[in-house]
């Protein structure tokens, strides 16, 4: 009997030492202190879970995983195994460093994985220059790594740039969710906005063709933005929050915002409002006085008037403010299942649109009128993630999302009593469904399904602002349905302990209707109905290459496809004075081809060097070419004679080039981090001959100098573009004058442009942190290329955060 009690006690020892064994802690080694929020993840992409605010996390789920990654920023990662941890006492420690040698991953793949496992190049954004940095929205947070340029037509967007593509040749995802609509434009695109920068978790972007993963529009790249997540409680009831207020000079910008969460065991809740009001943004006052704003119209009933601009470096009538909300429900029934609700609602007000209010002269000028009604985005997601038991998934994620999107463009000629207004809006349906399974060792499969549908409804009116008369006008679009179908598969192959090999297929078919008897009075078409039915497969394969720990090669060749969508096959648009864009119903997808080679190097944990070569084939682009309504080549529109464009597979185009990065970190405070993007892009012509493609930007980059403590972080900073002469300018910017600086023949041309800036933070107390900033020390007046708005001259910041 004492022999069976003694046996009894020690199994129950082992057994309660095991899953005690479970349990780990990770502090850091020098003092020793509990981190929370880290990140820890296997080689399996469903295995991923974050430290408590103790630091301890279970890492039961974790046996069959040969290693162990532990991500924090501002410390060094760490990679593992069980045997290591159980050796150690269940304790892992991490050492504090500017330097990230691992990053966790979403975008490759739709699971979190290592960016050591994937072929691709992705940026992840510290998540911590956030709060440094403060940017006043999403696209200049976007802008704020130095591989993407950002462009700006009105101070109220930013355009991403990415090797060569931009506005719908590249695809945002929000929290998983296509947001990309069936009117998303060619040219310039503004709405990255919509979102709220001071709401993100992580922010990644994936260069080169993404559409395995994502469908139709990822050609040059894919931007995935993760909002913030409410945590569960393993100890009671937690509640959290944090209010963050910024003051800035060169608009005076006001920005509010707030969140709070409260979270149990099973239910987690997250609250999150911000309020951004822009005054009008003045430039630098040390560069060429092409950019100056001499001169604005003051719009009237009674006749407009033009007055000449008191202070011509103020960007008048450029201001604009904008709200967003967001709220956040999470349900974990068991360790199993959970499920997640999310709402995000942002409203903008009226968005002057800049580039066109400068069109003219003090004496002539072209508008009076020119701005965006308010851009709304409303989404609401529904999703559920469950961890598999049986053989055909390890983890199933199912996100069922419901967007409306609400845009318009209000226009008025100089002393033109007739202001037209169009208005857009979309509403979207989307699921998708993704499973991952692990076969053997290291070696997975994740698989999907996607059906996403587009209603677009669009409305034209033209009001007499002297009498209030309202008739009808032409709508910018045909009422439409765009809906896409789609499977879709990566399989992850661990073939040595120095090779892996991703490959990927997707089949996608992407289709259109659409009804022009709406404009039947303003545009006889030929046709009142039309469909478009297009298939398209495509795929990537890539392979990861460690000829030594610290060294990575990692070539890719892939494919792309954008379908037609309702803007390229059904819009009324003047694209520029004197020329009208017509429906072209027999649009087929364009291609990309691409292949690329990045390489990572390290030395220890104090130097980090990357490099990107590229080279892309756009087939069968969608480009405007001269086009005929109802046999006529020039039609009247909004009255003015205006030659009839339409959107046509007429050209091919390339787009190759180089994109290095820098990181050194002398000692644990500093650390120099310098990025470098060159780029150049051909695209045929009507005539066969060639011109530099509109999105190639100029060389470009950004080199920072960072020092940080405890509480102190200090970035000294400096963005630089290089120049694009009139030789080099694409054959669609010369024919915007008033956008460029003019050389010494009078032509337009790009100047060169660099600013420096220092930004810091300092925690006054645990819950308290000031920032402070000063951009464009120099008061540079420089305008990025492409854009209609100059840059801010010297601008002073204040931000305040204070959390609990």
């Amino acid at each position: 009997m004492t022999k069976y009690y003694l046996l009894t006690t020690a199994l129950f020892s082992l057994i309660l030492f095991s899953l005690n064994a479970q349990v780990i802690t990770v502090q850091e080694k020098d003092t020793e202190v509990p981190l929370p929020g880290v990140l820890v993840f296997g080689e399996e992409p469903h295995l991923s879970k974050i430290t408590d605010k103790y630091g301890r996390v279970d890492l039961s789920g974790f046996s069959n995983a040969s290693k162990i990654h532990f991500q924090l920023l501002g410390y060094e990662s760490k990679s593992t195994d069980l045997e290591t941890i159980s050796d150690s006492s269940s304790i892992v420690f991490l050492v504090p460093g500017l330097i990230q040698m691992e990053q966790a991953v979403i975008t490759a793949s739709r699971w979190r994985q290592s960016d050591q496992e994937t072929p691709n190049k992705i940026s992840v954004f510290n998540q911590e220059a956030l709060q440094l940095r403060s940017p006043s929205n999403t696209a200049d947070w976007l802008g704020s790594n130095g591989d993407v340029f950002i462009q700006k037509s009105q101070q109220g967007g930013g355009s991403p740039m990415i090797r060569g593509f931009s506005a719908n040749r590249l695809l945002y995802s929000v929290d998983g969710v296509r947001v990309n609509t069936a009117i998303f434009r060619g040219g310039n695109l503004q709405n990255v906005i919509s979102l709220d920068p001071l709401a993100l978790q992580n922010t990644e972007v994936l260069f080169g063709p993404g559409s395995v993963m994502y469908g139709s529009d990822a050609l040059g790249g894919v931007m995935a933005f993760e909002t913030l997540k409410p945590n569960f409680s393993d100890s009671g009831i937690e509640v959290k929050g944090t209010f963050f207020s910024r003051f800035a000079t060169a608009n005076k910008e006001k920005t509010f915002h707030g969140d709070i969460s409260f979270a149990t065991k099973k239910w987690a809740f997250l609250s999150s409002a911000s309020h951004f009001d822009y005054g009008d943004l003045e430039m630098g006052n040390k560069g060429p006085e092409d950019y100056l704003r001499p001169w604005y119209v003051i719009p009237s009933k009674d006749g407009d008037q033009s007055i000449l601009n008191p202070n011509p470096d103020v960007q008048k009538q450029s201001g604009y403010s904008q709200l967003n909300l967001m709220q956040k429900v999470r349900y974990k029934p068991s360790n199993r299942t959970t499920w997640d609700y999310a709402f995000h609602y942002s409203k903008s007000s009226d968005i002057p649109r800049y580039d066109r209010l400068i069109e003219g002269s003090y004496e002539k000028p072209k508008y009076a009128e020119w701005k965006y009604g308010p851009q709304v985005w409303l989404m609401n997601q529904l999703s559920v993630s469950q961890l598999g038991r049986g053989k055909l998934y390890d983890q199933m994620s199912i996100k069922l999302a419901q967007q409306h999107f609400e845009e318009s463009r209000i226009n008025r000629r100089f002393n033109n009593p007739t202001l037209t207004d169009r208005v857009e809006k979309v509403n979207a349906l989307s699921i998708n469904a993704d499973w991952v399974k692990t076969l053997f060792k290291e070696n997975f499969l994740s698989y999907g399904a996607e059906i996403v549908y587009n209603s677009v409804n669009s409305s034209g009116t033209e009001q007499n602002i002297q009498n209030n008369e309202e008739l009808p006008a032409s709508a910018r679009y045909p009422k439409s349905d765009w809906t896409s179908l789609a499977i879709y598969s990566t399989y992850h192959a661990h073939i040595s302990d120095q090779l892996k090999f991703q490959g990927g297929l997707r089949f996608n078919q992407v289709l259109l209707s659409a009804d022009f008897s709406s404009n039947e009075e303003f545009f006889p078409l030929p046709y009142q109905e039309t469909t478009n039915n297009n298939g398209a497969l495509t795929g990537s394969a890539g392979l990861v290459y460690n000829p030594s720990s610290s060294f990575t090669i990692s070539p890719q060749v892939s494919t792309g496809f954008r379908a037609p969508n309702v803007d390229d096959l059904g819009k009324f648009f003047d694209s520029e004075p004197g020329a009208v864009i017509v429906p072209n119903p027999d649009l087929k997808p364009e291609y990309v081809y691409n292949a690329e080679v990045n390489l990572n190097k390290h030395w220890g944990n104090f130097l980090k060097v990357d490099a990107s070569v590229y080279y892309t084939f756009l087939d069968r682009a969608m480009v405007r070419r001269p086009f005929e309504l109802g046999g006529q080549d020039t039609i009247i529109y909004e009255g003015v004679p205006s030659k009839v464009l339409a959107i046509q597979n007429a050209a091919s185009a390339r787009v190759y080039g180089l994109q290095a990065g820098l990181e050194w970190s002398p000692s644990k405070n500093w650390l120099l981090y310098s990025k470098l993007n060159w780029q150049k892009g051909e695209e045929e012509l009507e005539d066969e001959t060639t011109s530099p493609t509109r999105h190639a930007a100029p060389l470009f980059g950004l080199t920072r100098i960072t020092y940080s403590t405890k509480r102190l972080k200090v970035e000294l900073s400096s963005n630089y573009s290089g120049e694009i002469s009139f030789e080099d300018m694409p054959v669609d910017e010369k024919g915007k004058p008033h956008l460029y600086a003019k050389d010494e023949n009078g032509n337009p041309y790009s100047p060169s442009w660099m600013t420096i800036n220092l930004h810091s933070t300092y925690q006054l107390t645990g819950f308290l942190d000031l920032m402070l900033g000063i951009e464009n020390i120099g008061d540079k007046r420089y305008r990025p290329y492409s854009s209609g708005m100059a840059g801010p001259g010297r601008n002073f910041s204040f931000s305040i955060k204070a959390s609990f």
